[in-house]
């Protein structure tokens, strides 16, 4: 059985979820890295390579901030691409690897940079999201 995507689910590009809820993105928790930049550069780029940024309150992980997911765009994904996870996301390198990646397509098309592969997490397990979000 094949599926078949429909209107903009065909022509989805690749998209970064960035987090910045209580431990990503707070100057006050990690005052040595530019969190404002990090998020502008991210949009600068996705406005001139096509790919796009959501931000999110929490994505889990909250050890190890800052937390970007890489989705996979429509093309990705029937290549096979999964959204990646990448954890400590908080220098310059890693900042402009995630852009370089996602401009060239993302999981599914592009092979993400060696170094940023250093960088992969895991995502939280569904029970530890709920129970997270319960309290």
């Amino acid at each position: 059985m094949s599926s078949t995507l429909i209107g903009a689910a065909r022509q989805r590009p690749c998209t970064l979820v960035v987090c910045r809820g209580c431990c990503c993105g707070d100057p006050r928790k990690h005052p040595g890295f530019d969190h404002a930049w990090q998020l502008e550069r991210l949009r600068a780029a996705a406005a001139e390579s096509g790919f796009q940024v959501r931000t999110t309150d929490c994505l889990g992980p909250c050890d190890q901030p800052n937390v970007i997911v890489v989705q996979p765009s429509a093309t990705g994904r029937r290549a096979g691409g999964r959204a990646t996870w990448i954890g400590f996301a908080m220098d310059d390198d890693c900042t402009e690897e995630i852009v370089e990646w996602a401009a060239a397509g993302g999981p599914g098309v592009a092979e993400p940079p060696v170094a940023l592969e250093l960088q992969f997490i895991e995502p939280p397990r569904e029970e530890r999201v709920r129970s997270r979000r319960r309290r």
